[in-house]
């Protein structure tokens, strides 16, 4: 048993359910000296905190190999790969199929600091500076994918960028509920086999209201 210190912290219940998707020190290499458990749990305390790296408190592993851990696996698809079987396992806990076929496609646009980029600019509709968030969630709101690009993006424009990164978890998606931004006459109708489009503007809001809230860094789309 592991002690929970910060309420960021897993508990051995969900550390049981990702410790095996963790992956293993490369053969041939140094011998790993951290533990995993440690590594992830100091990487959901700055996420959910929204600290600065050095401001990691001292009973973590030292913040730079901390961070080396979340590129590293950011880089190799690890975050993917966990994210993607954590949603599998909670459908068929739902008695659902794994790879869903309806979905809800929905933006938000959110203020970030004054550090400039190319992911930054001005919302017109909404008065917003900043970024954009572009998320498809399945009817469970269980992300499916997320883009996040500069808040004068349009909602149509995002949706194209959604749909062109799908993958396997998507690839069994035959309808989405959209709002009107995406439904409009200049948006242009994917090919016959990919989803329909159904304009829901309350369906979507229940399911996208609280995402990403609890996460202060990913509130700010800042990573």
């Amino acid at each position: 048993m592991n002690e929970k210190i910060y309420p960021s912290d897993l508990t051995d219940e969900e550390w049981e359910w990702i410790k095996d998707l963790i992956p293993a020190a490369k053969r041939g290499g140094r011998p790993r000296t951290l533990c995993m458990r440690a590594v992830r749990n100091a990487i959901f305390y700055v996420t959910k905190g929204g600290i600065h790296w050095r401001m990691l408190p001292g009973n973590f592993p030292k913040w730079q190999s901390v961070y080396h851990y979340l590129r590293a696996w950011k880089l190799t698809g690890v975050w993917v790969r966990i994210h993607d079987t954590l949603r599998a396992r909670v459908r068929e806990h739902e008695e659902r199929h794994k790879h869903p076929t309806a979905g809800c496609l929905d933006s938000q646009s959110v203020k970030t600091t004054e550090v400039g980029g190319a992911e930054r600019g001005f919302a017109n509709g909404k008065k917003v500076k900043g970024r954009k968030r572009h998320v498809l969630v399945d009817t469970l709101g269980l992300l499916l994918i997320v883009v996040v690009t500069a808040a004068s993006l349009s909602d149509q424009a995002g949706a194209r960028t959604i749909f062109k990164q799908r993958r396997g978890p998507c690839k069994k998606l035959r309808k989405v509920w959209v709002d009107g931004g995406v439904m409009k006459k200049q948006f242009i109708p994917p090919p016959e086999s990919d989803p329909v489009f159904v304009p829901s503007f309350y369906l979507m809001q229940k399911l996208l209201f609280f995402w990403p809230g609890p996460f202060a860094q990913a509130s700010l789309c800042t990573t």
